[in-house]
């Protein structure tokens, strides 16, 4: 029986092993061995025919890979992606469609506004606040006016001492609200035994078992501190009161600390 002929040797010289699975290049169309099969390996020569043509005065010109695109450069401009040749006009991966384009970036900018959302809403309260704090200021400066002309308090009080507050009264009072103005200098205390008796209001913070007239915040319902200064409430406190603004007066019981519901005193008007 005659002996079968099974696999081809390598085109490189220096080789010329005989694979019996030989390698055919695409682009030069040699047969090589496992080793060689890649271009690098056998220095393809066809490579450097297709990317560079000849001009007609002689010197090197790289032609644009986009199709249909005509336009050469004197200098390569190879997309690190795909790695070939592409004039200035298609240079970007976007400009030539790069083959590797990443198509994951409109994917990733949803991922990133997905996560600010989230990161916004779990700090929806601090952001809320400063919106607060800012609309509450500007308010409080065009309400000063208004509230000196009808405000009610100590006339012996210089003025660079005044603060003026809309006072709103307990649920139970006849008028849902009054302007007062106290002294800047005045404990908490001091300025709710004043704003009661100013509203006729009944005041048995003396009693031990009754209920406390308390002055609270008006956006977060906070009791303030009996012993903290108005001064000090208006410069120097995380959630500020403002000269001109609202504070609200209620009847608390012993160990109650905040109002439920601010904006039951706050509409009424």
């Amino acid at each position: 029986m005659a002996e079968l002929d099974i696999g081809k040797h390598c085109k490189i010289d220096s080789c010329n092993l005989k694979d019996f699975l030989p390698f055919v290049c695409d682009s030069c169309s040699g047969v090589f061995c496992l080793e060689h099969r890649s271009r690098e390996a056998h220095s393809c020569t066809e490579v450097s025919v297709k990317r560079e043509s000849r001009t007609a005065g002689g010197s090197t010109s790289y032609p644009c890979s986009f199709k249909d695109c005509k336009g050469k450069e004197l200098l390569p401009v190879i997309c690190p992606q795909c790695e070939k040749h592409f004039c200035l006009v298609h240079r970007h991966q976007d400009d030539h469609k790069c083959e590797k384009l990443e198509v994951q970036k409109p994917r990733m900018a949803a991922t990133k506004e997905l996560v600010q959302k989230i990161v916004e809403s779990k700090d929806g309260s601090k952001s809320k606040g400063r919106r607060g704090a800012k609309n509450s200021a500007t308010a409080a400066k065009v309400a000063l006016m208004k509230l000196k002309l009808h405000a009610a308090g100590d006339k012996g009080l210089p003025q660079t001492e005044r603060t003026y507050f809309q006072v709103y009264l307990p649920k139970e009072s006849k008028d849902s609200s009054k302007p007062m103005f106290f002294c800047s200098k005045w404990s908490v205390g001091k300025v709710v035994d004043y704003a009661a008796s100013l509203a006729s209001l009944k005041n048995n913070n003396n009693v031990l078992t009754a209920k406390k007239l308390r002055l609270c915040h008006p956006q977060t319902g906070d009791a303030l501190r009996m012993d903290d200064t108005l001064i000090s409430l208006l410069e120097h406190s995380e959630t500020p009161l403002y000269n001109g603004g609202n504070v609200i007066l209620e009847y608390l019981d012993n160990e109650c600390t905040c109002l439920e519901d601010v904006s039951e005193y706050i509409t009424q008007t």
